[in-house]
């Protein structure tokens, strides 16, 4: 399958829906954080088990001749998040109101970066406009993927006892039970199903007439903080008044294949640079994904990379250095020199969860987005907010509940993230816009679209759809194994397993190996898109 082609603008999104949103506002003149802005809304209601606005969100912003803009949307554990809340655990529960115990940071980063629209990329749509898609399909509805049936089904046992959930996930009581008397029992939703959340939709109104900054200091936050505090949340008004979006430097590696540009700390985009950079050292020609030595090494990369990231990645705050000085040259070449060539070296480390959306964006300016929001673990904590409708994330039980460790629970912190929006300036003036969710499954996703792009001979649309890997666990299921498609040659499978490696063979186009997408800007203005099967996305261009 060849790519989708545009030449005003494309879109790029894990459900057709919210990039036909984008691709409406593009048309309409707007920009491409205008037109991310409109995904990223459609998909916290009609993919509402992957995201929503009660988690967070990074961004990476690029506009010809002026340097790359990130923004961290991330928000911090509570002023009363303090380990005496959990006594008597050893972990911070994955879910329940315990578990809502950081800000949610997403709806800053809507507003971060629609006043950077406003104020330096001309854009002049209103918010109202930007959530009008949003807003109808949660008060008309929307129907249900075979992802979200599959996904309620699967986490029902932890989630229909949180506040709030069954009212807003399961099918509502039906009259007439056994002989006529009675209800029928609240049920899963099945696909195909009009799915509705008239709740959330009035709060996304709120937010278009508004502005993002009612979420955390108006009327909206006040309605939010009461939400908060009847459900048992540590969260407070006073924490949400708090919270800014910080606009930090991306980090970038300098590759000799092009500049790639990725997320600071609290996120992992340190191990995704890391790990291209390492591989770019050790390949040989004719190395990529498609080849035993390719995956080998670049799976290798990936322990590498991980490494660091689990004694290094945490809160900015606590950096014992520039992260941007990790990807030195010298360092770089320290950590490949470590990848053994004929061997796997051992295996499990410190692995963590999650699942997310990922959205691209470019305008007819050649302006490009890449941008990732996140509830953390498939519906969060579970909690619906009663008098919003927002289901909050559980990002905050990715801290650690001992203390004096990297990740140590205290109040204000901010929580270690897998997510990881990213982008790469290639040397002929083409522009790759990409990522995935998938939690651990992130940088290494990122890694196999880059390389069989760049180096693979794939376009787009290939190196997205062709199958793939994953080292560790995945954001449904805790193995560790090295996760092969059964669309692999046998001699890649077996050849991996000799190495050393623990593979496991899944189903061809498996859910859990990520959402991925990407969009490539040719320096002569014309776009081309992949997305990705494993998802029920699609590139919307024109």
């Amino acid at each position: 399958m060849t790519p989708i082609l545009g030449t005003r603008g494309a879109v790029v999104a894990p459900h057709s829906l919210a990039a036909q949103a984008g691709l409406d506002i593009l048309r309409e003149g707007g920009n491409a954080i205008e037109a991310t802005i409109a995904v990223a809304a459609t998909l916290a209601v009609v993919y509402p088990h992957m995201t929503g606005i009660g988690g967070d969100g990074f961004w990476l912003l690029r506009a010809p001749g002026v340097p790359m803009r990130s923004i961290d949307a991330c928000g911090r554990a509570g002023a009363n998040v303090r380990r005496e809340l959990y006594a008597g655990m050893d972990s911070i529960p994955w879910r329940g109101p315990l578990a809502a115990n950081t800000v949610a940071g997403t709806v800053s980063g809507w507003g971060a970066a629609y006043e950077h629209s406003r104020r330096h990329w001309g854009g002049k749509l209103p918010m109202a406009r930007l959530l009008e898609s949003a807003v109808h399909y949660a008060r008309e509805g929307f129907p249900v993927t075979h992802s979200q049936a599959a996904n309620t089904a699967a986490k029902l046992h932890q989630l229909e006892m949180q506040p709030g959930f069954a009212g807003a996930f399961l099918r509502p009581p039906q009259p007439g039970g056994a002989g006529g008397i009675g209800n029928v029992p609240a049920s899963l939703p099945r696909y195909g199903d009009r799915h509705a959340f008239p709740t959330l939709a009035a709060t996304l109104e709120q937010i278009g007439r508004a502005g993002a900054d009612d979420f955390y200091r108006g009327d909206l936050a006040a309605s939010i903080a009461r939400d908060l505090a009847a459900i048992g949340s540590p969260v407070t008004g006073a924490d949400l008044a708090a919270h800014q979006p910080d606009w930090p430097e991306p980090l970038r590696a300098e590759l000799r294949a092009g500049t790639v540009y990725n997320l600071r700390p609290p996120t992992q985009g340190l191990a995704s640079l890391l790990i291209l950079a390492q591989f770019e050292q050790l390949r040989a020609d004719g190395d990529s994904p498609d080849t035993l030595r390719g995956i080998h090494l670049l799976v290798e990369a990936t322990k590498q990379a991980f490494k660091l990231r689990d004694r290094e990645v945490a809160d900015p705050a606590l950096a014992s250095i520039d992260p941007q000085a990790w990807l030195s040259p010298n360092h770089v070449a320290a950590l490949a020199a470590r990848v053994p060539l004929d061997a796997a070296s051992p295996w499990p480390a410190p692995s963590s969860d999650g699942d997310t959306t990922w959205m691209g964006a470019v305008d007819r300016e050649g302006r490009a987005v890449s941008m990732i929001q996140s509830i953390f673990f498939e519906f969060g904590s579970g909690c619906v907010l009663p008098e919003t409708g927002i289901w909050w994330q559980n990002r905050g039980c990715s801290f650690d509940l001992r203390p004096g460790l990297l990740r140590s629970l205290e109040p204000g912190r901010k929580p270690f993230h897998t997510l990881n929006p990213a982008m790469t300036e290639l040397p002929d003036g083409r522009v790759l816009v990409y990522g995935t969710m998938g939690g651990e499954g992130q940088p290494q996703t990122q890694a196999a679209v880059f390389s069989r792009y760049v180096w693979g001979g794939h376009d787009i649309r290939s190196a997205v759809r062709a199958p793939r890997w994953l080292l560790g666990r995945t954001w449904a299921e805790p193995a560790t194994t090295l996760k092969l498609e059964s669309r692999f040659p046998a001699q890649i499978v077996d050849g991996l397993a000799k190495l050393g490696h623990a593979v496991e063979v899944v189903g061809d186009f498996d859910e859990r190996l990520g959402h991925a997408g990407g969009l490539v800007l040719h320096p002569d203005g014309w776009i081309e898109g992949g997305e990705d099967p494993r998802s029920d996305g699609c590139v919307a261009a024109w």
